[in-house]
């Protein structure tokens, strides 16, 4: 069961390029997380950064829990809506464009007692 957790909805990139960042940082610890998307050349890693502090400062507030315990338990890269464009083609015809937006979903769990 999850402790905590944070949503971004309409983040205008496409869903395919986000997962590629999601499955960097799924079921690493929070503080690994982080580490890992400060020095990552994405576009996604700053906003999954503030998603990612956002549920660290839930599970803080909810739960009472340190950023040290938890880590990502479940992350989900979801197809948002479409805005749907034209371009002008030859011939006076029109080609549609279709810009993508992700919703992305984020669970942190606490970590289990190391023995």
């Amino acid at each position: 069961m999850a402790d905590a957790t944070a949503s971004l909805s309409n983040y205008r990139q496409a869903p395919r390029k986000v997962r590629l960042v999601a499955d960097l940082v799924r079921g690493k610890s929070a503080e690994r997380a982080l580490t890992l998307l400060s020095v990552l050349p994405k576009r996604a890693s700053e906003p999954m950064i503030k998603l990612i502090r956002s549920a660290v400062a839930n599970a803080q507030v909810k739960e009472g829990l340190s950023e040290k315990d938890l880590y990502i338990s479940a992350i989900a890269v979801n197809g948002g809506i479409v805005f749907k464009r034209s371009m002008p083609r030859a011939r006076g015809r029109a080609s549609a464009i279709r810009k993508r937006t992700s919703h992305i979903t984020l669970a942190l769990s606490r970590m289990a007692a190391k023995k």
